[in-house]
């Protein structure tokens, strides 16, 4: 009761009089009738730092298709194509035409009302509020006044708004206020942006892009598995860090390490050179991390019999005398049975030597200062899933079994499925990042990167086979369940009611796997309920998708999905004006156009409405009481 009394004087000091009430009624139906934000959704980054930039500059085509429909009909193609760059890398684009000598006032003036135009398009379905929110501070007031002059009939207006450009560019301000305006549009072309997980793993430059996205203004975060290992990594997880740094030295991905986060890898260097000096250096390095990998990983798998991964117990199982190792009852062929630092009698445990290094990795990870902002940005904007505007996004998949399933795991004398599942590996996960981890959610942290049914692996790792086995066969990764049932609608629609998602127009959205577009696969399935938007950024993948993956647009209009070739390069954009190629395909038109009134803040107006609405009937009637 005194909860609801303080609720009631409270709403009464916002609101002290029936016009105050009245006039927030007014302002939030009218806000619930705007049209729907554009989302954006991109998944799988793997570090690729300017295909990332790229996208995120261009809105998978968005700020391309304004400036086509505003001057198809009155501007050559190259026109548009340098007005487009001029919005992507505005400050690098004006630098190489001053040094070409290209840029006078005339042009100037010119593009300045080429952007002023295409903001007021870009705006037009916001809030002036939520537009004044969004303007940069030192050119709020002359945007503002930019953007909503009208002509009247002495042309007054039209005089006003030029003095003001002649104003700017007299001042030598033309520059900084064409950036002001090309940050506006972006800003203003997508509303949210959701990461559908792993910034992290290949690219160089996953802390370049974290930097760019925590300067975002409106974004989630959907945990990769890529993502959960640099996080569990950052907690202090032995696995974790042998993980990240044998994928970094794998994939020639070292200068995020040194270069971005401060980790050095002289001691792992110096110990490898000792252990395999005929080696070459890096060579030595990855294959002493993948020993002691491997090691730390046995040492999990028997202290958790519930992750039931005793098949991934394979440096016992060598055969030095002829070379050989059995897995999953077929004997192959070693490549290589140099292990110095392996006791065949208690092959799991380090030595000494290894000890030490894993002692300095560890203390590199958990005090390097700029890793650990990231991963807290990680686990402020992060989560396992999320449910926004009646669409369920993650970036693994729910574990299943082979008849569809939800499929069990038992840790605890528990057992998870579904959202369950998804909940108590978000609830762990958070613990090992707390001064009140555990070895248990330290552990759990390895096994959400490469357990047998982690939702956010979805197949059975087999790093091992892969770095010491000569026979491809045994390299084959099982997949989940999951991959074979996701393309039946009557699936995915129980995984939607699993989330408590019902509406027709209710989407699955995850990433993960790479659409293999030369192979025919596409990436809308189950009849439009599920959507795979891996972003393919990495290059390693473009030869097995044929494309540079996909990205997805939600507007108030429908969905979108975008197909997007190889990204060049940054400085072929700002030689050539060439943007990256992409296809758009509308696969779901919306019946009505959507409102901010169907979004999920849209049902939290229209119960404020309600409240308020109440409050004006009190006013109406002189009650003090609210209900």
């Amino acid at each position: 009761m005194e909860t609801e009394n303080l609720f009631k004087n409270l709403l009464q000091e916002k609101y002290p009089t029936r016009q105050a009430v009245c006039r927030e009624i007014i302002n939030l139906n009218a806000i619930i009738n705007l049209p729907k934000g554009t989302e954006h959704f991109m998944s799988d980054l793997h570090g690729e730092y300017e295909a990332f930039l790229h996208i995120l500059n261009n809105c998978s085509g968005v700020i391309r298709e304004k400036v086509d429909a505003l001057w198809a009909d009155s501007l050559s193609l190259k026109e548009r194509d340098e007005i487009c760059t001029l919005i992507y890398y505005p400050r690098e684009k004006m630098n190489r035409m001053k040094r070409e000598g290209r840029i006078t006032e005339d042009w100037y003036r010119l593009m300045l009302n080429y952007l002023i135009e295409l903001a007021k398009v870009v705006s037009s379905k916001y809030t002036r509020s939520k537009v004044r929110k969004a303007l940069p501070e030192e050119f709020g007031y002359i945007i503002d006044e930019l953007l909503h002059f009208m002509p009247d009939e002495d042309n007054n207006q039209i005089l006003y708004h030029k003095k003001i450009l002649d104003t700017i560019i007299g001042i030598e301000s033309s520059e900084e206020f064409i950036i002001a305006l090309a940050e506006l549009i972006k800003r203003l072309a997508v509303d949210h942006l959701h990461i559908v997980g792993d910034i992290f793993d290949r690219g160089e430059n996953a802390d370049k892009i974290l930097d760019l996205l925590m300067k975002y203004h409106s974004l989630d975060l959907e945990w990769g598995n890529h993502d959960i290992l640099w996080m569990g990594a950052a907690c202090g997880s032995d696995a974790c860090i042998a993980s990240v740094v044998r994928n970094n030295i794998k994939y020639s991905c070292i200068e995020t390490l040194e270069n971005g986060y401060g980790i050095s890898l002289r001691s792992l260097t110096l110990f490898a050179e000792k252990t395999y000096p005929d080696l070459p250096p890096m060579e030595a390095a990855l294959k002493a991390i993948s020993v002691i990998l491997f090691k730390l990983e046995g040492q999990i798998i028997m202290r958790r019999p519930e992750y039931e991964m005793e098949g991934r117990l394979l440096l016992d199982k060598i055969n030095y005398e002829n070379g050989t190792i059995e897995s999953e009852g077929t004997v192959y062929q070693m490549k290589d049975t140099f292990f110095p630092t392996v006791d065949p009698t208690n092959a799991y445990v380090l030595s000494e030597a290894e000890q030490e290094v894993m002692d300095n990795l560890r203390f590199a990870f958990v005090n390097s200062h700029r890793l650990h902002e990231h991963v807290k940005f990680l686990y402020d904007k992060g989560c396992m899933y999320k449910c926004y505007n009646g669409n369920l996004l993650y970036h693994g998949c729910i574990p299943l079994d082979e008849e569809g399933n939800f499929d069990g795991v038992k840790f605890g004398g528990c057992i998870y499925t579904g959202k369950s599942y998804l909940d108590y590996a978000e609830k762990i996960a958070r613990k090992a990042w707390s001064a009140q981890a555990s070895q248990w959610d330290l552990d759990f942290m390895w096994y959400l990167w490469c357990g047998r049914k982690s939702p956010l692996s979805g197949r059975n790792v087999k790093t091992f086979e892969r770095t010491f086995i000569t026979d491809k066969e045994a390299w084959h990764e099982e997949t989940n369940p999951y991959y074979k049932h996701y393309y039946s609608e009557k699936t995915c629609n129980m995984i939607l009611r699993e989330f408590h998602l019902y509406s027709d127009i209710s989407h699955i959205i995850n990433g993960h796997t790479p659409v293999k577009t030369e192979k025919g696969e596409k990436p809308v399935r189950a009849n439009g309920k599920l959507i795979v938007i891996d972003g393919g950024f990495s290059k390693a993948y473009h030869k097995t998708t044929g494309i540079a993956g996909y990205t997805l647009i939600y507007n108030s209009h429908g969905m979108r999905i975008k197909a997007h070739q190889p990204f060049e390069s940054v400085e072929k954009v700002l030689e050539e004006n060439k943007d990256i190629e992409s296809t758009s395909k509308m696969f779901e038109t919306e019946p009505h156009r959507l409102l901010v009134g169907d979004t999920d803040d849209g049902k939290k107006i229209k119960e404020d409405i309600q409240v308020l609405t109440h409050l004006l009937e009190s006013y109406k009637k002189g009650k003090k009481e609210l209900f």
